[in-house]
């Protein structure tokens, strides 16, 4: 099903380079997918620029496609459809996530935990994702977005966003507790929000005078060094740096019954840890992995009620290869968007 447009037969994408060269991607021409039975073309406005992207195309998740488009913040329009879609139609707005399909049928599937499912895939890794003019998606894992929301703050909320509210969900955060957030991009300047809109108190620990400061004018108690200790004991904590030698430390700053929460995709080797110093008094630690449709919807919903705002730092497409080296070396506080039809310089 189509509206009739007639679309080109090839679009610009950035693609990962692997072991061929010394670049993380390189810009190539490819023909414009064409959208399986159960899937829909979607013509890309905008897409967030995650650190998930550096994993992939810096081999720090391992490869599952050579030469895989990463982009899992997509924001766009519908510009054709399978011939088995029913839910979505030409000219819809959505946003494509990182979830791209699951079994359906395991038994974490069957109990709403699909983000467990051992056979799921995910955009921008498995499959082709927004780093490119056009890309498809699973009609059953779209997202509508509203016409109202700018595609530049839309795009963040779909794996930035999603994330950080289930890792403030898996924090087990009291009401009116004290949070602890380490690292302060994408997830955590959003996640600070969605904590200060429940009535917590944050204090943020990061690298960065930069992120420091946006973490105060958001709201925050305090912000202080990555390393450093809180200036009160912690009810529940999120690790959003992926860096492992910060665990010990996030541990020590929580009070006794405490969560700590891993929200990254991927966390360097984390030090030996000690009984009496960092789990004794029932202090818990547990891992965010992936995100349920379900959280997707619920943030997308309270995204609107409570009015949540993304920093952004906008990149044209040709540029994303620039967007991910100054992601990689903190140039930025809050997040990078591709903003195709747009050309802002780097």
């Amino acid at each position: 099903m189509d509206n009739g447009r007639s679309l080109p037969e090839t679009m610009g994408v950035w693609e990962t380079v692997g072991a061929d060269g010394p670049e993380r991607i390189r810009r190539v021409d490819r023909p414009v997918p064409r959208p399986r039975s159960d899937e829909v073309l979607v013509e890309v406005e905008a897409c967030g620029v995650c650190r998930t992207d550096l994993h992939v195309t810096e081999g720090d998740l391992p490869e599952h496609r050579p030469h895989v488009v990463p982009g899992h913040e997509v924001v766009g329009r519908v510009v054709s459809c399978g011939s088995g879609t029913s839910r979505l139609v030409v000219g819809d707005r959505v946003g494509v996530a990182w979830l791209r399909r699951t079994c359906g049928s395991c038994r974490w599937c069957r109990s709403g935990r699909e983000n467990l499912c051992l056979a799921a895939t995910f955009t921008g890794w498995d499959e082709d994702g927004g780093y490119a003019q056009f890309t498809t998606v699973p009609e059953a894992y779209a997202y509508r977005i509203p016409e109202h929301l700018a595609a530049e703050q839309a795009a963040p909320l779909l794996c930035a966003g999603i994330i950080g509210y289930r890792a403030l969900r898996r924090a087990a955060l009291p009401v009116g507790g004290r949070l602890g957030i380490y690292g302060f991009g994408a997830s955590a300047h959003l996640t600070a929000q969605l904590a200060l809109a429940q009535g917590a108190e944050v204090h943020v620990l990061t690298r960065g005078a930069d992120a420091q400061r946006l973490a105060l004018d958001l709201g925050a108690t305090s912000a202080g060094p990555a390393d450093g200790r809180p200036p009160v004991l912690l009810d529940a904590a999120i690790l959003f740096a992926p860096a492992g030698d910060l665990v010990p430390v996030a541990l020590e700053g929580l009070g006794q019954g405490g969560t700590l929460a891993l929200a990254g995709i991927h966390v360097s080797d984390i030090p030996t840890l000690t009984y009496a110093t960092h789990l004794f008094r029932e202090r818990t630690i547990t891992s965010v992995t992936a995100n349920t449709r379900q959280d997707g919807e619920e943030l997308l919903a309270l995204a609107g009620r409570l009015n949540l705002h993304s920093t952004v730092t906008s990149y044209g497409f040709d540029h994303a290869d620039q967007a991910l080296d100054d992601l990689a070396a903190g140039r930025f506080a809050g997040v990078a968007v591709l903003s195709l039809g747009l050309d802002p310089a780097p």
